[in-house]
C-alpha cells in the first residue's frame, strides 16, 4: 500500500565507534539525518525479517494461483486464509477503512484496487498484487506483477522496464548515498524508456509502522534529500504509466487510484534494510 506524499535530533547508539564519528560529522556539516526513531535495532530487524518471509511466501503462493479466470475477491481470500494459518495478520484490512487484505491494480488502476467478486482476470491483463503482513507486531510490504494469458507486446515491455526500475532504485540506495538519488535514477530510466513516474504516490518506511518515514519518492534530484543510514527500512516501489503521470482517485469508494488518460501501468515493490556495506532485499 503506498503513502501519499506531503510536503530531532540523531542520537545513534547501534553502531561502531568508526560509523558513528561519520554521523556525528555529518550531522554537524548540516546534512540531512533521518530520525533515531526509524533506525532498526538487530532485535527488530529480527523481527522484520521474520514479517517478511511471510510476506514473501504469501506472493509466491499466490503466484500459483494467479490465472486466467480467477476473481480478485478469490485472490483476497486466499490471501486472508494464508496470512490468519501462518499467525499473521494481513496489514490493509481495515487499515483507514481499506476493506480487504490485498490491493489488486489491473490495467490502468495504479495501486490500491479493491478485490471484488465481479472482477475477473481475463487474458491480457496486467495486474499488480500488493500483499503486507503483520507478524508479532512487525510489518512487511512487497508487490508483483502478474501477466495473464496473451498479454500484448507494449504491455509486457511496460512490466518489464518497470521491474528494471525497481532493480535499478535498490542498487542505488547505499548507505551514505541520498534518497533522492534513488528517485532520479528510477526516473531517468523510465522516462529514457518513454514512461512516466507517478507522482502523486510513494515509497515508505516500514517496519514497526505500516507507513514510517522516510516518503520515498521514485522521481527528483541527485544529492536531494535524506541520507540513508545503516538500519532503515522501507520500500521501493516504482508506479510506472504508459502515457502521462497524473492519476485520480475513484470517488465512488475513495481508494482505488487510476491513470488520469486510462493507458496501463505497472509498479514492483520490495523492502529494503540498509546496511554498512549495502542493502538487503527483506521481500522478493
Amino acid at each position: 500500500m503506498k503513502k501519499i506524499l506531503k510536503g530531532g535530533r540523531f542520537t545513534p547508539d547501534n553502531y561502531s565507534d568508526e560509523i558513528e564519528e561519520k554521523i556525528q560529522k555529518l550531522r554537524k556539516q548540516g546534512m540531512k539525518l533521518p530520525p533515531r526513531k526509524i533506525l532498526r535495532t538487530p532485535e527488530q530487524i529480527e523481527g522484520i525479517r521474520e514479517s517478511a518471509k511471510i510476506n514473501t511466501a504469501l506472493l509466491d503462493y499466490l503466484s500459483e494461483k494467479i490465472v486466467e479466470g480467477i476473481s480478485t475477491a478469490e485472490i483476497d481470500r486466499l490471501t486472508y486464509e494464508f496470512t490468519i494459518k501462518h499467525g499473521a495478520i494481513p496489514a490493509p484490512l481495515n487499515y483507514e477503512g481499506f476493506p480487504k487484505s490485498v490491493c489488486t491494480s489491473i490495467n490502468d488502476v495504479v495501486c490500491h484496487g479493491i478485490p471484488s467478486h465481479d472482477e475477473i482476470l481475463s487474458s491480457g491483463d496486467i495486474v499488480n498484487v500488493d500483499v503486507s503482513t503483520i507478524y508479532n507486531g512487525y510489518f512487511s510490504d512487497a508487490s508483483r506483477m502478474f501477466m495473464i494469458g496473451d498479454v500484448s507486446e507494449e504491455a509486457r515491455r511496460l512490466v518489464q522496464v518497470t521491474k528494471e526500475c525497481l532493480e535499478i532504485g535498490i542498487a542505488t540506495a547505499q548507505p551514505w548515498t541520498r534518497l533522492g538519488d534513488v528517485g532520479a535514477a528510477i526516473q531517468e530510466h523510465a522516462e529514457k524508456n518513454g514512461y512516466s513516474v507517478v507522482r502523486d504516490l510513494c515509497g515508505h518506511g516500514v517496519g514497526l509502522k505500516f507507513h514510517e518515514e522516510p516518503e520515498v519518492a521514485h522521481f527528483g534530484k541527485r544529492n536531494t534529500g535524506v541520507m540513508l543510514l545503516p538500519g532503515m527500512t522501507f520500500t521501493i516501489e516504482p508506479m510506472i504509466n504508459e502515457g502521462t503521470y497524473k492519476v485520480f482517485v475513484d470517488e465512488e469508494d475513495d481508494w482505488t487510484v487510476c491513470t488520469d488518460d486510462g493507458k496501463l501501468s505497472a509498479q514492483w515493490e520490495n523492502m529494503i534494510l540498509i546496511t554498512e556495506t549495502g542493502n538487503e532485499i527483506l521481500t522478493r
